[in-house]
């Protein structure tokens, strides 16, 4: 199903009463006042405008929900966002003492600590998940020396101001 079809799909589907909805791939979170409409109908809705197609409803619990790779979690007046892996996430990556190219061992980090720097999470999630690529990294060989340099070296070039400066062309 492509994009366009999806949104289709959801503008024939109660759409005045969605806030938003974000999509990636195969995943569709939609925002609603569950004053104004109901999920299970929704759902019904869109299930069957396709009959090869079957969505499921995911709710909050607790005020949390997880989305692709975030655990969002909803407050009075803000949203706190986390990491979130699945329950059947393991550790095992690729060994230290493998044979691959280096890079290779390496990008499962650079993907871990970009995304730790990157996302707006809690100061409590950002400890809590540099403990968890830490323990990743211990798990399968790794020297813990070479992902603290990797986070230096990422929070370094996060840090660094663009300095090129645009010129403006000739005429004549």
């Amino acid at each position: 199903m492509t994009g366009k079809q999806r949104n289709n799909l959801l503008q024939k589907t109660q759409m005045n009463n969605i806030d938003k909805h974000l999509e990636y791939v195969d995943d569709i979170s939609i925002i609603f006042d569950q004053n104004k409409a109901d999920g299970k109908t929704i759902l019904t809705q869109i299930n069957n405008r396709d009959k090869h197609l079957e969505f499921k409803l995911l709710e909050e619990e607790n005020n949390t929900i997880n989305y692709l790779d975030l655990s969002i979690h909803r407050n009075t007046n803000s949203i706190d966002l986390g990491i979130y892996r699945k329950p059947t996430h393991t550790d095992i990556i690729i060994q230290f003492s493998s044979n691959h190219p280096y890079k290779h061992k390496l990008a499962t980090f650079k993907v871990y600590a970009n995304r730790l720097l990157v996302l707006p999470i809690t100061k409590q999630a950002k400890q809590q998940e540099w403990k968890i690529i830490l323990a990743i990294a211990q798990n399968n060989g790794f020297p813990l020396h070479i992902i603290h340099n990797l986070k230096k070296k990422l929070t370094a070039k996060k840090q660094k101001l663009p300095t090129t400066t645009i010129q403006q062309p000739k005429i004549g």
